[in-house]
C-alpha cells in the first residue's frame, strides 16, 4: 500500500512563500507521475502542477507559472512544491497524488480516478 503525506502548509502574507512536501512510502516513484492540486469549498479540486517520472518534466497551470515550482527527490521519495509570490486567491487545501497514466494528467478537463491521495494540507494567504 502506498500513502502520500503532505506538509508544509501554514498561514502566510501576501507575497510570501511556503514550500510544501509530500513523502511517499513505497516504490511510489517508479514509474509514478506526480501531481499537485488544490481546492477551495464549493469548487472543484485544480491541477496546479504535475512532473513526469521518466525525465521529470514539469507542466503547471497558468494562474502559477512563474510563481510555483514542483520538483522532487527521489532518494527521500519526497515532491515538493515551491510557491513564491502568494497570493490570497492561493488560498486553499492542497493534495498531492500520484497514478501511473501521465495521460490523466494532460487531458484537459479529467476528472476521474488516480491511484492515490494524499491527505491534504491547508494553505490560507492573507491580504
Amino acid at each position: 500500500q502506498v500513502q502520500l503525506v503532505e506538509s508544509g502548509g501554514g498561514l502566510v502574507q501576501t507575497g510570501g512563500s511556503l514550500r510544501l512536501s509530500c513523502a511517499a512510502s513505497g516504490r511510489i516513484f517508479s514509474m509514478y507521475h506526480m501531481g499537485w492540486f488544490r481546492q477551495t469549498p464549493g469548487k472543484e479540486r485544480e491541477l496546479v502542477a504535475h512532473i513526469r517520472w521518466s525525465d521529470g518534466a514539469t507542466w503547471y497551470a497558468d494562474s502559477v507559472k512563474g510563481r510555483f515550482t514542483i520538483s522532487s527527490d527521489n532518494a527521500k521519495n519526497t515532491v515538493y512544491l515551491q510557491m513564491y509570490s502568494l497570493k490570497p486567491d492561493d488560498t486553499a487545501v492542497y493534495y498531492c497524488n500520484a497514478d501511473r497514466e501521465y495521460w490523466k494528467y494532460i487531458t484537459r478537463g479529467y476528472r476521474g480516478q488516480y491511484d492515490y491521495w494524499g491527505q491534504g494540507t491547508q494553505v490560507t494567504v492573507s491580504s
